[in-house]
């Protein structure tokens, strides 16, 4: 009952504040400049009546001072002070009070209190909006902003909200688009499918088919792409080498050379996201290199996956180009083996969703080498 009770005292006080403070950013920092020179202009005036040295009950009395005038004589039992010794007289205005230097001292670690503490009391709201644009990157259905502090804060806040629930509007729109056209573009190609199977003559069909089956794959990768980023897909602790281990046993019932190296203990990622990318880097590097060699690295702090062939490689200037949506490298333009330029957009897609790294590079020896790097504390 004690700590309600605190809470709730706590509260009210804060409620209270919250009126009582200037609602703009500029009129608390103004405020708490008043305050903080008010403040110490009246501590140093209070500690100088305190520190102030009084005469103790024996001291011994100051003879008075008399000045000398001409045709008065000096007092009875007056004598003029002995000079000292080997010290000049000291010329007027040069000490300094101990005083001032305290009334100096106290007002300037007064101001330099006042203005941490307020950098750190104003600059709090614009930390809690920093990190709200750095987590919608990551998730765009987090949750609103509060919308609290001063008046500029409150406003960012809304703004940043407003921009948040209309970019999620936009998601749900181009869901709704690529459901139509996966619609629209997929009929009349099953239509065209059962025409080519009607043709007699074989080696039209033939073409004609593979023209369809083409046009499909383009159309699927495509529609795969623009859906992929506004997927929902849940985060779980995955095996990811029996995840690794699986797709390599699919690609050697296939035909296909695929070998596993190394050991990684579970890692928490969106599973059937993931299976798509390394299907990507493995399907890039036999389409290429003919075989794929995986290499699991696994550490405390992140997982790495290395993905290597034994192809051609890539030039330098187009290691990072390829990551582009639809960019191919001129010598794979080829229809059969050039693609349609979207299997390593896609898998960077889905290893910045996890906030890791795709880099791609020339291994020694020939063939290119991915890499992938997902950090375990990034979901």
């Amino acid at each position: 009952m004690a700590a309600l009770s605190a809470t709730r005292c706590y509260r009210g006080v804060q409620q209270v504040l919250a009126h009582l403070l200037p609602a703009t950013l500029f009129g608390r920092l103004a405020a708490l400049l008043f305050v903080a020179v008010l403040s110490s202009h009246a501590l140093a005036i209070t500690l100088l009546f305190e520190l102030r040295p009084e005469p103790g009950p024996g001291a011994p009395g100051r003879p008075p001072l008399h000045v000398a005038h001409p045709g008065h004589p000096p007092p009875p039992g007056w004598s003029a002070p002995p000079p000292h010794p080997g010290k000049p007289p000291e010329p007027p205005g040069r000490g300094f009070p101990a005083g001032l230097l305290l009334d100096v001292g106290v007002r300037l670690a007064a101001l330099m209190a006042a203005a941490w503490v307020g950098a750190r009391w104003l600059s709090q709201p614009l930390h809690h909006l920093a990190a709200a644009a750095r987590d919608l990157g990551q998730d765009i259905h987090r949750p609103p902003l509060p919308e609290v502090g001063p008046l500029e804060c409150r406003e960012a806040s809304r703004v940043f909200n407003q921009m948040q629930a209309r970019i999620c509007q936009q998601l749900q729109e181009r869901d709704r688009f690529v459901a139509a056209v996966s619609h629209d573009l997929r009929t009349p190609l099953t239509r065209l499918r059962l025409r080519a199977e009607c043709l007699g003559d074989d080696a039209q069909r033939r073409l004609l088919s593979r023209d369809i089956a083409e046009m499909d794959a383009m159309i699927a990768a495509t529609l795969d792409h623009l859906g992929g980023g506004a997927q929902a897909e849940p985060w779980v602790l995955v095996d990811v080498q029996a995840l690794i281990e699986s797709l390599a046993d699919d690609q050697q019932a296939c035909g296909h050379t695929v070998t596993v190296q190394g050991k990684a203990v579970p890692l928490r990622v969106q599973a059937s996201a993931l299976r798509r990318c390394m299907d990507n880097l493995v399907g890039n590097a036999i389409r290429y290199g003919g075989s794929a060699q995986i290499v699991l690295h696994d550490t405390v702090t992140a997982l790495t996956i290395e993905v290597r062939d034994h192809g051609p490689g890539l030039p330098d200037t187009e290691l990072e180009r390829v990551l582009a949506p639809f960019y191919r490298v001129e010598t794979s333009r080829n229809r059969h083996t050039g693609g349609v330029g979207l299997g390593l957009a896609i898998a960077n897609d889905i290893v910045q969703r996890h906030r890791g790294m795709l880099e791609l590079r020339n291994a020694e020896g020939g063939g290119l080498l991915a890499r992938v790097e997902l950090p375990r504390s990034g979901a």
